[in-house]
């Protein structure tokens, strides 16, 4: 695809909007990511635990990357041909990998490298979540699902699964990286002519 057409593909499904979101996440993990939000803990008696602000934060990137996916051609690339699913493949994982490249930078430099890799291993995490969100209950509601799982994760914080607070070397986190990330790439992919292609062998 010329340049000039990929420039025109990245206007209509919101590229700048979507890279621009991300990058504010960011900044603003960076700025304010050690801000500890105050909340009531379960069962505590009344008292407050605190969650940093920067846990949180890589929902609202990996919500915002959803984006690529809807907009005014939204429809006809769901019935496009397998050349256009898989430029639009392509076209998803370039701005995913600019996000994290970017919000790896500005948390290594804001806070180190371990805390750059820990942002970037929960955004895919919730990316995954939201793409699944999107296949299931639309493209306006792809913050369902990973809201659903930060909040199991904010009243239960700093256990084996909380993958927000857990080294950058867990293998348990990176596990659930990596089926959230294979779910939420296969659910994009099954699209309705798939499925039913599909269904015709």
């Amino acid at each position: 695809m010329p340049g000039s057409d990929l420039l025109r593909y990245a206007r209509v499904h919101r590229g700048v909007a979507v890279l621009a979101g991300t990058a504010a996440i960011a900044l603003l993990s960076a700025f304010f990511g050690g801000t500890h939000i105050a909340l009531p803990s379960i069962g505590s008696g009344g008292v407050t635990t605190g969650v940093p602000f920067r846990h949180e934060l890589p929902l609202l990137s990996a919500v915002f990357l959803t984006a690529t996916l809807d907009g005014a051609m939204s429809a006809h690339d769901e019935m496009g041909a397998s050349t256009l699913h898989s430029f639009r493949f392509k076209y998803c994982t370039a701005l995913t990998l600019i996000a994290c490249a970017f919000s790896f930078s500005t948390e290594a430099l804001a806070v180190g490298p371990e805390a750059g890799v820990v942002f970037v291993r929960s955004l895919l995490i919730w990316f995954g979540f939201a793409l699944l969100s999107v296949r299931l209950l639309g493209h306006q509601l792809g913050w369902i699902i990973p809201l659903a799982s930060a909040f199991f994760l904010i009243w239960y914080p700093r256990n084996w699964w909380d993958w927000t607070a857990n080294s950058a070397t867990d293998l348990f986190s990176w596990a659930a990286a990596t089926i959230a990330m294979s779910v939420g790439v296969t659910a994009t992919a099954a699209t309705d002519w798939r499925r039913k292609s599909l269904l015709r062998r």
